[in-house]
């Protein structure tokens, strides 16, 4: 199946181009991407496996949820989406903790704070295998262990720095 996007200004302004995924992304151009962190009511935070035959850092735990915004989504409903795809979570309060641009893409990082039965996570075959939720002692324990994903770190570094979890 194709997957285009919406092309994009450095701003975050509609360029009224499509682009395709996997085709080179022209010079001034970007796609949109949301990254979402999952706290739960309770204050723990979710982290989910990577599959293993994902081509980078497959096995590994990730601190978030996340993928590119299809043609015609903004940056929350693709958040939305890719939250629900990922993990089953399609309820939580939705608050913009930060952008980054990163070559081609922005990214939009969310934290979705939600009361989602922590049993009930699901799997996407192919992309997730596993989660677990860790209390934020252990949440920050894991973003400053060279366990979590280093591009991850990156992109919720400022989260990060503003919430006091960096050591």
């Amino acid at each position: 199946m194709m997957e285009l996007w919406d092309a994009y200004l450095a701003d975050g302004t509609p360029a009224n181009r499509t682009l395709l995924r996997g085709e080179p992304i022209p010079q001034g151009l970007y796609h949109l991407a949301s990254d979402i962190l999952v706290r739960h009511a309770d204050g723990d935070y979710l982290l989910m496996e990577r599959d293993i035959a994902k081509p980078n850092y497959g096995g590994w735990f990730e601190a978030s949820a996340g993928g590119s915004a299809l043609c015609g989504e903004d940056k929350l409903t693709c958040a939305m989406r890719e939250l629900q795809e990922e993990t089953g979570i399609s309820r939580g309060t939705f608050t913009e903790i930060g952008r980054c641009i990163i070559k081609d893409t922005i990214y939009y990082q969310f934290l979705c704070t939600t009361d989602w039965d922590k049993t009930a996570i699901t799997l996407q075959p192919g992309e997730t295998t596993g989660w677990q939720w860790v209390s934020e002692e252990a949440f920050i324990a894991f973003i400053n262990s060279d366990r979590m994903i280093p591009r991850q770190h990156e992109r919720f570094r400022d989260f990060f720095r503003r919430m006091g979890y960096l050591r």
